[in-house]
């Protein structure tokens, strides 16, 4: 036997056994990229909306840092880069970080992996079948967004090196993730270190854009968008993603060999001697456990407050001349370009934040399913209250991330040349999406109450009110499909005025799933599967 025996078999076992979630994570990106460019054309019907959008844009530096250097912005690819680019290599970005993290250190952390290696397989096939399950990934999403972009007419040179820039920026990250996880012997730690690293080579590379270019060489996203795809490409930056990613892959390697099964080469610090007292309550148990997801959602959606409380006092001459696009944001209601730009950015805000919620609601399964839920349910603790506790962080976060998108947005929405005064009411446009997302928060316990096995489909839910409240203007969905989503039944302030009964029943109909889900859980058996 030696170290890389078995790999063949242990690839085919995590591609069957991971399939729906390796599927989930393809589909779901080159479908957004594919959309995306269909998008594109939708809202710059001529070459004249192209142009003026490309000369606004030139000089707008929280658009560039949000985006990437305005390159080709005068064409539809060069559109297609700008507007999903950076996102879209986020994206791939964290699929291969997750991935790598759930097959290698989760693996590990689980208990699984040892027993694997009790049979005949070597020491590096584990680290050498999850590299080759998440390369595969990262291929096929690269290779179907060429697909994808090729089929909407765009240019075959641009179009490769946007889909190259993807398969590359996911090795580049699945090799920060795999380091990661040789380093240490906690699954979340090592989503923490790359999730940083990510982190830190967006900043660096919107620091660059805005700047003259310099910083962005220190970061993998500049270099893959140094290709300039469908802005006259230069395939050469793509060998710097290609030399990471071989240096991060052999050094995760040759620290695999190195270590003990169930160690990392840096050991973990001791906790304190003595638990905090809120550890003796569940709902103090379920937001310890919950919230690192917590700050970093919180720091996410911070972000996303800043960059889009920046462009705001600008809308009206970045969007105001484009027809097109003007009345995509019109949607939202309301005559006043900047008030429909706030909606429907909070709107969008709150579907991101949305993921929070579900996740939060959704650890009930994850502690269900990993048997840690057993332990707790063993002491003086009732499903109902262990349950509602996990429930009550869900629905709590769902107000703090809400009250940080509109706190950051508007207050910086002041500082660059706004109404100061309109903060407050910018929090309270934004705390009004808390009941759509309570709904989806209910969606999601019923589910693991009374369906576990499909708890996972509420990421699907979400999916679909992504589609509508991103481009179902721009994909002409009709009214009444996009109306399913609760996140299109909210009062779109300040665009519009307050009616508080859609409002009122979204939340009944969030509370009545809610109470069905834990009434679920308190009769059907722990542990079903």
């Amino acid at each position: 036997m030696t170290a890389l025996s078995g790999t063949h078999e242990l690839t085919r076992f995590i591609l069957r056994r991971d399939r729906i979630r390796i599927l989930v994570w393809i589909v779901a990106i080159v479908a957004l990229a594919g959309l995306t460019a269909a998008g594109i054309e939708g809202v710059f019907p001529t070459q004249a909306a192209l142009d003026q959008t490309a000369a606004a844009t030139q000089h707008n530096a929280a658009a560039i840092a949000f985006n990437g250097p305005a390159q080709g912005l005068n064409t539809v690819g060069g559109q297609v880069a700008f507007q999903f680019g950076a996102g879209g290599m986020v994206l791939v970005a964290l699929m291969s970080l997750f991935m790598v993290g759930r097959l290698t250190r989760g693996e590990e952390e689980a208990g699984r992996l040892e027993l694997m290696r009790s049979l005949p397989v070597g020491g590096l096939a584990p680290t050498l079948a999850a590299s080759l399950t998440v390369a595969a990934m990262n291929i096929a999403v690269g290779v179907l967004t060429i697909a994808a972009l090729l089929a909407q007419g765009l240019p075959a040179a641009g179009s490769l090196v946007f889909g190259m820039s993807f398969i590359l920026i996911g090795l580049v990250f699945g090799g920060f993730a795999l380091v990661a996880a040789q380093l240490t012997e906690n699954t979340r730690v090592v989503y923490g270190a790359a999730g940083a690293m990510l982190g830190a080579a967006f900043v660096l590379r919107a620091v660059g854009d805005i700047g003259d270019g310099t910083v962005s060489w220190f970061s993998p996203i500049g270099w893959a968008q140094k290709a300039r795809p469908f802005a006259g490409e230069r395939w050469w930056p793509l060998l710097l993603l290609l030399t990471a990613t071989v240096v991060l892959v052999a050094a995760a390697i040759a620290l695999a060999a190195r270590r003990d099964l169930g160690a990392g080469l840096v050991a973990a610090q001791a906790g304190r001697p003595r638990a905090s007292r809120s550890l003796g309550h569940p709902l103090g148990l379920a937001f310890r456990l919950q919230r690192g997801g917590l700050l970093g959602w919180s720091a996410g959606l911070l972000v996303a407050g800043i960059a889009y409380g920046w462009i705001a006092p600008t809308v009206d001459s970045f969007i105001g001349q484009n027809k097109a696009l003007a009345e995509i944001l019109a949607g939202a209601g309301g005559a006043n370009i900047t008030d429909s730009y706030f909606a429907a950015s909070f709107r969008l805000m709150a579907l991101l934040a949305t993921g929070f919620a579900i996740q939060a609601a959704l650890r009930l399964r994850s502690e269900e399913t990993s048997m840690r839920a057993e332990s707790v349910l063993a002491t003086p603790v009732s499903r109902w209250r262990w349950g509602a506790s996990h429930v009550t962080v869900a629905f709590a976060g769902s107000v703090i991330l809400l009250g940080v998108a509109g706190l950051a947005t508007g207050l910086t929405y002041g500082a660059a040349g706004g109404d100061l005064n309109r903060a407050p009411g910018l929090v309270g446009a934004a705390l009004f999406y808390a009941p759509a997302m309570w709904l989806m928060v209910g969606l999601a316990v019923a589910l693991v109450g009374l369906m576990p096995r499909l708890a996972a489909a509420s990421w699907a839910v979400l999916a679909a009110c992504v589609v509508a409240g991103f481009l179902g203007a721009v994909l002409h969905l009709p009214g009444w499909l996009r109306n399913l989503s609760p996140f299109e039944r909210v009062p779109q302030l300040p665009a519009k005025s307050l009616t508080l009964l859609p409002l009122v029943v979204i939340s009944a109909v969030a509370a009545g799933l809610t109470l069905a889900g834990l009434f679920g859980l308190r009769r059907r058996d722990i542990g079903e599967f």
